[in-house]
């Protein structure tokens, strides 16, 4: 039996279980980014407009599917969402594999990306853990997703030396087959709550969330975090290959780059925590890319200023990646935290599209030189667009089971007026039909003990 705190058995299992099949379906994904570039010109058809496309083409349908697929396991359930995404996923890996063509292999990336299973793996973590975990379980995931893309810099670089372009595709094609072992052999069963506010978005909080230029910001920015990604794995590696590293060697500065990468965020993510420096840190990491960038133009040639410019890069990704999505959590609104997310998950997966587009264009244009240079200029308009963030470190959230009859009208606003009196509440919201209250408070002087009193009166 585990303490009231603690993960119950039931848990910890669905929780690793869920990070486990987010985790591969995203390793598969991401493993043909090192790689398309260096090994598909074999393909009919190929050019680096072509390359772009292939490296971004699932950001398009999972961008379009991904706020969809989340209501839709709000009806059907959460497992046949997620088998049915695993098995488009394992089907456009294997047309990708069978293709001679680019034209095929992004086919095949499209029907990856319609595979879009995030919103149901969240909603069903939410479905078995209680509140008092979720956000333990959601960290699980968070984590496992950015290991995928570790083990993918390596991966795909090995996995295409030894089996070559098409040994990448059946490689995710059986990384899907094996999610879907996992979700019938070791997923427990659940009964789905419905729409949970906290993962899933509701419908009516679109439009309003949409006109908020706190949450566009970040939109915005985690748009241009990963067009940046697909359009510098567009260049990056035929430059390393161009610097005298063969292609099969890519990773032995990928993987070391990546766990520097990792060493060097940690103090400042939580100094920005600590001293509520969280705004003028991911300010500076905007310029760190914006650095990066150029020493990949400048480093043509020059292995060792690639690798510089590599770390460099890896760093303030990282750093961000980490950032926006706790931003996101502070600055959305009380049972608006799920519609966010899905705003925030499309601008990032068509971001993803975009930059490989943009990226295989402006190759094919430019070269290698242009694409970094260009890019690095997007990184002048988020410094610029960063300048009106809010700082908001000790804003918090919580989700409390109300126990009492919330069924009248005059029921939940004496509830809501007594919450509203709390030290430290920003805003409060009632969920009848979740049973449940939804809290922005400042942690600093936020009394949770008080509050889950007033809801169990």
């Amino acid at each position: 039996m585990s303490d009231q705190q603690g993960f119950s058995p039931r848990e910890r299992r669905a929780s690793f279980t869920l990070a486990g099949i987010f985790g591969m379906r995203m390793l598969g994904l991401f493993m043909i980014m090192p790689v398309f570039a260096l090994y598909g010109d074999s393909l009919e058809g190929y050019s680096p407009l072509w390359v772009g496309i292939a490296i971004g083409a699932y950001g398009l349908t999972q961008a379009l599917l991904q706020i969809p697929a989340g209501w839709l396991s709000d009806r059907i359930g959460r497992k046949p969402v997620i088998y049915a995404g695993l098995g488009l996923f394992a089907a456009g890996s294997v047309v990708a594999a069978l293709s001679d063509s680019v034209y095929g292999v992004v086919a095949g990336r499209v029907l990856q990306g319609s595979g879009a299973i995030a919103g149901a793996i969240l909603a069903l973590a939410a479905d078995i853990t209680r509140e008092e975990n979720r956000t333990k379980a959601m960290a699980i995931i968070g984590v496992c997703i950015g290991l995928s893309f570790a083990v993918a810099m390596v991966a795909g670089p090995l996995l295409a030396a030894l089996f070559g372009l098409s040994g990448v595709f059946w490689s995710t094609a059986l990384l899907a087959l094996v999610g879907m072992v996992m979700v019938r052999f070791m997923l427990p069963d659940s009964v789905s709550k419905g729409q949970i506010r906290d993962v899933t978005a509701a419908p009516e909080l679109l439009g309003r969330l949409l006109k908020d230029k706190q949450l566009l910001r970040l939109d915005f920015g985690i748009l241009l975090l990963h067009m940046t990604l697909t359009a510098v794995f567009v260049a990056f590696p035929l430059s390393l290959k161009d610097a005298g590293l063969v292609p099969e060697h890519h990773w032995w500065l990928y993987l070391p780059a990546l766990m520097l990468s990792f060493v060097l965020i940690i103090p400042f993510l939580i100094i920005g925590a600590r001293r509520n420096m969280n705004k003028l840190l991911f300010q500076a990491s905007i310029l760190v890319m914006m650095v990066a960038l150029v020493l990949m133009a400048l480093g043509q040639g020059q292995l060792w200023l690639l690798a510089v410019a590599m770390v460099l890069y890896f760093t303030a990704f990282n750093f961000m990646e980490a950032s926006l999505p706790a931003f996101l959590s502070m600055l959305a609104p009380a049972g608006g935290k799920g519609t966010a997310m899905g705003i925030y998950s499309t601008s990032q997966f068509f971001g993803a599209f975009l930059g490989g587009v943009l990226g295989g264009a402006l190759f094919q244009q430019l070269g290698g030189s242009g694409v970094f240079l260009l890019v690095a200029l997007t990184m002048v308009l988020w410094f610029w667009l960063s300048a009106g963030m809010t700082n908001v470190s000790r804003v918090r959230s919580h989700i409390l089971p109300i126990g009492g009859n919330m069924e009248t009208e005059s029921a939940r606003s004496q509830l809501l007026q007594r919450l509203m009196a709390l030290p430290g509440v920003h805003e409060a919201l009632i969920i009848p039909d979740e049973s449940a209250a939804y809290l922005k408070v400042d942690g600093n002087i936020f009394e949770l003990d008080q509050a889950k009193r007033l809801v169990n009166l």
